[in-house]
Order: structure tokens, then C-alpha cells, then sequence
């Protein structure tokens, strides 16, 4: 039995799963309550293999809902006057073309009408001599309402050599990922909440780091990662008296693997994928995470955490199951004209797992 099964039954935590009406989880009075309760389906017109930010932008006197849906490696973007009148998705051009897989999976608009998006991106691990992967984390700028996009260079990588050529996961042998971003209320710091994928079994998890948005048109080597009890930043390596690469120190996640991703047996107990909403009626933030049970990323169950600000990971709530199984990339999309994304919700959200909603999120205080 995990740590995770143990505390919720001290706490006496209960979870009511219902085949039909509500799925309540009830984490009694020490926290926030949620329930989904079934809806008409609705489905995002892209296709999905990853979070999928939105944002709000007034086009022609129009407010108009963007959703960036990415699947393959290749980003898309669609946009209506609410969630359920979206357009079609086209594909956004990136320029030049970082290399490798791309996925958009964070949006955030600057005052000046500028669009930041932050991507997971796949290399080959060529030096495993597979189609395996390591993914990185990179930012891109854009000006025209998502159409085309300037690459600003890698934000987050793994430290040097820790891959896992061994590894028997059916798509990484290390790096970090599948993530989602949340500027802080006085826009001063943007959060990356992130999955790890290092060799060592004590750097996988979800973590968390930070780069100051004074620096989002230049983020190169300016994140600092959460290791336990401060941020700690990149280190420059110079060569010839100039910066050639910037090495990223490992993370100390906030929620660790308690079985491993690269082992020698297929069984995993690993939190990934986190997404991130400050919940005005919570009046906090709320992560959604996958829980994985095997290196194929079979899915045990969806799961929630709360936090009453940014700067401290050590204020995340222990993750509390909210449903058994589901799919990959739960998320939410905020209800509230104009305002409401997978950024921001209110009381009640439309529950997104792999671009798909068929429930409404209840959150009760």
C-alpha cells in the first residue's frame, strides 16, 4: 500500500465512485470537496496528446475563446465565442522549426498583447539507439494571435547523462515534461509545474520551477528548480569565453515515484502530467494529475492538490484520487465568459482527459 493510500485512510478519507450521476470525492473537513457530475459530452475540435491551454483575446471587437491543441509533435489553434463554438483547428507555424516533436501546453498574454506559449518538445535519444526520447521544455513568442510563432530557445532540460538507455518505458529514458505554467498574481514569477524523468529514482516525480517573467523574451538559462528547500539556478558552461549550453540542476519533486520509471520490472507508481488553475471560488490553486501504474503510462486513476499560493511547493495538499482510471491530461476549462481557461475556473468547470469533457467539476469548500 502506498504512502498516498495510507494517509487517506488515517485522514478517513472517503471516495464515492459512481457508475452513474455524481463521482464525489470527499476529503472531509480538512480540505476542498469535488465531484464530476455528468454532462453532455464536448469534445475540442483538434486532436489531443497533451494539456491544451486557452486563452481569451478580443479580435474585431469580438472576445473569442483560442484553445492550442497539439497532437504528433505538431501544434494546432482554435477559437469561437465560447468552448462549445470553437472552429475548426489549423495548424500555427513555428519558426523556425525547433527540431523534434512539439506540443504546445501552456499560453500566457502579456499586457502588451504579445502571446507566450511554453512547449513539451521530444528529441531522439540517438545515443540509445532507439525511437525513444528525451523531452525538454521551450518557450515561443507570438504576435498575431497564435498564427505564427517565434521560438526563444530551451527553458528546462535534464542534467547532463541522466538518461536510462536500459530503461524499459515505452517513451523516455529521461527528461522532463509534460507540464502546465501560472504566472503569480502580482506577475512577477512564472511557475512550470513538470514531470521528471531522470535515471535516478529520487528525481522522478512532479516538480516544480520558476523563471522570472522580466525574462520571458530572453529565458535561456534563467529558470531556477525547486531542490527541496530554495531555487537553485542553471550553471553556464564557457567554452572559449563563450556560453556554450546551460546545465539545469535536477529537481527535487514535491510528489516522488514511489515505484520507478526505469527499473526492471514494468510496475510504476508515479504522479504526472500536472495541471494547474487558481480556483476563484477555492480561492486557491488546484492541480490535476495523472497516476501512472506501468513504464506504458497505464493510467490508475485522476487525482487533485491544492496550494493557497506559488512560491512555496511544499504547501501542495497530498494528491487525493477524484476518479478511478480515465485518460491522460486531465484539465479543466473555466466556465466564465471572457475569463475562464484552464488557467483560471470558478465553482463550477467543464473536466477535460485527453480533449474530451463529459463532466462538469464541482469544486466545494
Amino acid at each position: 500500500m502506498t504512502r498516498i493510500v495510507v494517509l487517506i485512510a488515517v485522514l478517513g478519507v472517503a471516495f464515492v465512485l459512481l457508475t452513474s450521476g455524481a463521482t464525489a470525492q470527499s476529503p472531509g473537513p480538512l480540505g476542498p470537496r469535488v465531484e464530476l457530475r455528468p454532462v453532455t459530452p464536448l469534445r475540442l475540435t483538434g486532436e489531443v496528446d497533451s494539456n491544451s491551454p486557452a486563452l481569451w483575446e478580443r479580435i474585431g471587437g469580438r472576445n473569442l475563446l483560442f484553445v492550442m491543441t497539439s497532437i504528433a509533435g505538431l501544434p494546432s489553434t482554435a477559437s469561437g465565442s465560447a468552448m462549445d463554438r470553437l472552429g475548426p483547428s489549423r495548424p500555427v507555424t513555428v519558426d523556425p522549426w525547433p527540431g523534434g516533436g512539439v506540443w504546445m501546453e501552456a499560453l500566457v498574454k502579456d499586457v502588451d498583447g504579445a502571446w507566450y506559449g511554453y512547449y513539451h518538445q521530444e528529441m531522439p535519444a540517438q545515443m540509445c539507439g532507439s525511437s525513444r526520447v528525451i523531452p525538454r521544455i521551450g518557450a515561443a513568442r507570438s504576435r498575431d494571435a497564435g498564427r505564427t510563432w517565434e521560438p526563444l530557445g530551451t527553458v528546462l532540460a535534464a542534467p547532463p547523462r541522466t538518461y536510462d538507455c536500459t530503461s524499459h518505458n515505452e517513451y523516455f529514458v529521461g527528461g522532463v515534461g509534460d507540464f502546465s505554467v501560472q504566472l503569480d498574481p502580482t506577475a512577477r514569477d512564472l511557475y512550470f509545474f513538470f514531470s521528471l524523468y531522470l535515471r535516478s529514482s529520487r528525481q522522478q516525480g512532479v516538480s516544480v520551477a520558476r523563471l522570472a517573467w522580466a525574462d520571458r523574451d530572453a529565458p535561456v538559462g534563467r529558470i531556477m528548480v525547486w531542490r527541496g528547500r530554495s531555487w537553485v539556478p542553471a550553471a553556464a558552461l564557457n567554452l572559449d569565453e563563450e556560453i556554450r549550453f546551460w546545465i539545469y540542476p535536477p529537481a527535487v519533486p514535491i510528489f516522488p515515484t514511489t515505484q520507478a520509471w526505469h527499473d526492471d520490472d514494468q510496475l510504476v507508481d508515479a504522479f504526472w502530467g500536472p495541471s494547474v488553475h487558481w480556483n476563484t471560488h477555492l480561492e486557491q490553486y488546484v492541480m490535476l494529475l495523472n497516476r501512472a501504474s506501468n513504464e506504458n503510462f497505464a493510467q490508475e486513476g485522476i487525482y487533485v492538490s491544492y496550494a493557497p499560493r506559488l512560491d512555496d511547493p511544499r504547501l501542495w495538499s497530498e494528491p487525493v484520487k477524484i476518479l478511478h482510471g480515465g485518460r491522460w491530461y486531465p484539465q479543466v476549462i473555466g466556465l466564465e465568459p471572457g475569463t475562464g481557461t484552464d488557467k483560471v475556473a470558478g465553482e463550477w468547470a467543464r473536466f477535460f482527459m485527453s480533449g474530451l469533457s463529459q463532466h462538469l467539476i464541482h469544486f466545494i469548500r
